[in-house]
């Protein structure tokens, strides 16, 4: 440890007195200490630490470095920012060392030889030479090795640790490299510390280089160049949501990054790609650079795609009579009379393989999903009620969405069971870990995936992978919202090719012609003056503020619709960036306050600089898929228990979502996020009766047609705007930076060219 760290820091030396928490996957720790010597003034020599930590051990002394922080409800607390267990110094301690529960097999009389032999330096001595122990007359070499193998366990974590230290890791990064790779982390380390930036999250280049140079991998070292090339690709691909990149922009990406500390020529970067190439690492075509995972991905869709549709001689065409026939039935039963473009749709999706329907709201797509299950259940005399169905039987049709919001709202709208495409294909946790796919397909006729949009390249191909030849498709979006967060941009580049067959719903219908909000959307949509859209209706309005006046806005219409009968469960804020006085974090700091402030006898729980309460709404970040939650859902915290109240004497937070509840420790609340304001982006796939929006000219760098287009959908009943106008026409002006790099297109049109080129010559078509 340097001794600038040292001297910049508190510390505390000790032994444990009680481990009052750790958890074995986050590494989060609380314990008490029995002080022996610190450079804080501690009447009692006892002192709470916490920290991210290996489990400590009894009987050890500990050397902490860090700062005390003023915990609002647990005290005083020293927060470890880093930490190195003590090495028995004496004969005596290293006796008692080897001859405790750590070394099983190792008693006081071989602990007493090996001091005798090797001395107080035996520590050391053995961890630098392993054969120093077979000096040990008596010590049989199988126990020899287990010593050795035991002690470099021990000791693995604090020179890992040590070792990340000198260059300005802090403990958590430092403790997710340990867990990345334990016993190995400081071969990788010393061989390829390049390889962190792939494997640890928070492990940027910069990390990883300052390592690199310090280890002789310097200027146009191989190691150093391709983990810079991997770094710039993965950058400019996923912050834009881009499938590839161009090779000039990553060589001159990367020699920037590269030059930092050493020039590194051009030459040598391009080299450095042609052999990424070769290794299988990266995958170029022409100018384009892709990494593998997207590559394949991509490739994967065109296959599938291509699979699905190729086989549309086999779908079953029924009679214009039958159809209409069964289509009466059904406006019959339903009450209502399709417009002649949702009966177009409904026909075109029973006889395709795959088809794509979209619409803004209010243009009927869910009408048209409704009839087109009704009919298909007709025409195949199969059952489309799932209360004739046993648990375990399989329902003809799937219905899933991207979100477990955008599911619940398909089954409230069908009134059919709906899923996240996730739970859906048996997702496990990890990117390629599902129990569907190409080898375990999905069963059922007919599957239905609403909000395209939202699907990024690696899930599409994943999903399509799990349908079987004989499963009819249709995909249902509105390719003028927002694209996926993740790379790609699926639905817009299938409709662009043309290729399948697909239904634009445009007309609004008579049940939302009376919604301003409906009218507004379809005036952003289709670029037309938006001073036209009256600003003072019942259910939209626009109040003008400037960007310091906007927290005062956000809470005056919060608190009108709360007096009038709301509750914070009915009202979604939204703002397009996290920072900033008008920012997501600073709304939500806010509303907190509104919604559900502190009081007596309201239990809470501080994470950080966070401060959850009971009756919290809040945001799910990660899938959690072993608890059926996943990213972007939102619940409200039902439940705080105290240790004393928990089997696993921890804190406890229960959230609900929708009816799931999840228990969560205090180290997993990282996995959420207050829900009074959330992104654009995250409110995707999800409905609210009011959704407040604030638009300022602060909020400049991320003003786009479709950010608020997306964001002005996701209102039911009122849509309450407040900022400047000038902003909000300026942001449905702009269009550009919109398309991302994809090449989905392109290939599926080659695909398709060269079957039917195929087709043609032999009058067969080939897959």
């Amino acid at each position: 440890m340097t001794e600038q760290n040292q001297v910049q820091t508190n510390f505390a030396k000790g032994e444990l007195l009680h481990l009052i928490y750790h958890n074995e996957d986050s590494l989060y720790t609380v314990a008490k200490i029995k002080v022996t010597d610190s450079s804080l003034d501690l009447p009692d020599r006892e002192l709470t630490v916490v920290g991210i930590l290996p489990k400590l051990e009894y009987d050890v002394t500990y050397l902490f470095h860090g700062e005390i922080k003023d915990h609002p409800r647990f005290g005083k607390q020293f927060k470890a920012e880093q930490f190195r267990k003590e090495v028995p110094q004496t004969k005596q301690g290293i006796i008692h060392y080897f001859s405790s529960d750590r070394f099983p097999g190792v008693g006081l009389k071989t602990a007493e030889k090996i001091v005798e032999v090797l001395g107080e330096q035996a520590i050391s001595t053995i961890l630098e030479r392993k054969e120093a122990l077979y000096e040990v007359e008596g010590l049989k070499k199988d126990k020899a090795d287990k010593i050795y193998s035991t002690l470099i366990e021990e000791q693995g974590v604090e020179q890992v640790l040590l070792t990340l230290y000198e260059y300005g890791f802090g403990l958590q990064l430092a403790m997710k490299v340990y867990q990345a790779y334990k016993l190995d982390a400081m071969r990788v380390i010393e061989e390829n510390p390049y390889k962190m930036i792939e494997d640890v999250e928070g492990i940027g280049f910069a990390k990883a280089d300052a390592i690199g140079y310090h280890r002789g991998l310097r200027g146009n070292h191989p190691d150093r160049i391709k983990a810079a090339v991997i770094y710039v690709i993965t950058e400019q691909t996923m912050n834009e949501g881009h499938v590839y990149t161009f090779v000039k922009d990553v060589l001159m990406a990367s020699k920037r990054l590269l030059s930092d500390r050493e020039r590194v020529e051009e030459q040598d970067i391009a080299q450095a790609i042609i052999e990424m190439g070769e290794e299988g690492k990266v995958m170029v075509e022409e100018e384009r650079i892709y990494l593998l995972t997207l590559y394949f991905a991509e490739k994967g869709i065109v296959s599938n795609l291509h699979r699905l549709i190729s086989r549309g001689k086999s779908v079953e065409n029924f009679p214009q009579a039958e159809f209409l026939k069964a289509l009466g039935k059904v406006e019959e039963e339903l009450g209502i009379e399709y417009a002649d473009t949702q009966k177009e749709a409904i026909q075109t999706a029973l006889s395709s393989p795959v088809m794509v329907l979209t619409g803004g709201p209010g243009t009927g797509k869910t009408t048209v999903i409704n009839g087109l299950v009704e009919v298909y259940g007709k025409l195949k005399g199969v059952s489309v009620n799932p209360e004739e169905y046993k648990k375990d039987d399989q329902f003809p049709v799937i219905l899933a969405a991207p979100t477990g919001r955008a599911a619940k709202r398909m089954t409230e709208s069908t009134g059919l069971p709906a899923s996240t495409i996730h739970r859906l294909l048996g997702f496990k946790g990890n990117q390629d870990d599902f129990e569907y796919g190409e080898h375990h397909q999905l069963e059922g006729n007919l599957i239905i995936l609403d909000e395209m949009s939202m699907v990024d390249t690696w899930l599409c191909n994943q999903l399509l992978k799990a349908i079987p030849d004989d499963m009819q498709v249709l995909f249902v979006g509105d390719e003028d919202q927002l694209p996926s967060v993740g790379p790609g941009q699926i639905l817009s580049d299938i409709l662009a090719t043309e290729l399948l067959p697909s239904a634009q719903l445009t007309a609004i219908f008579r049940q939302a012609e009376g919604s301003s909000i409906i009218t507004f959307s379809h005036a952003i949509k289709e670029g037309k003056n938006l001073q036209e859209v009256d600003r003072k209706s019942s259910d939209l309005r626009f109040i003008p503020c400037h960007m310091p006046q906007v927290k005062g806005a956000v809470t005056q219409i919060c608190e009108r619709a709360i007096a009038r009968g709301y509750t914070p469960k009915d009202i979604q804020v939204l703002a397009p960036m996290y920072r900033g006085d008008a920012g997501v974090t600073a709304l939500n700091d806010m509303l907190q306050e509104l919604f559900n402030p502190a009081k007596e006898g309201k239990r809470e729980v501080a994470f950080g600089d966070v401060i959850y309460r009971h009756g919290d709404m809040v945001l799910q970040l990660v899938n959690n898929p072993e608890e059926n939650v996943y990213n972007g859902d939102r619940g409200e915290i039902v439940a705080i228990f105290t240790p004393k109240e928990t089997e696993q004497n921890q804190t406890m937070i229960v959230i609900s979502f929708d009816g799931i509840e999840v228990a969560y420790s205090k180290s997993d609340l990282n996995q959420i996020t207050h829900a009074y304001c959330c992104s654009i982006h995250k409110s995707q796939g999800s409905e609210f009766p009011i959704v407040v929006m604030p638009i300022v000219r602060s909020y400049n760098r991320m003003l786009r047609k479709n950010l608020i287009y997306t964001g002005v959908t996701r209102a039911r009943d009122f849509l309450l705007m407040c900022g400047e106008w000038q902003a909000l026409e300026t942001a449905v002006s702009r269009e550009e930076g919109i398309n991302r790099n994809t090449t989905l297109r392109e290939k599926l049109k080659q695909a398709f060219l060269e079957v039917n080129h195929q087709h043609d010559k032999t009058g067969v078509a080939k897959d």
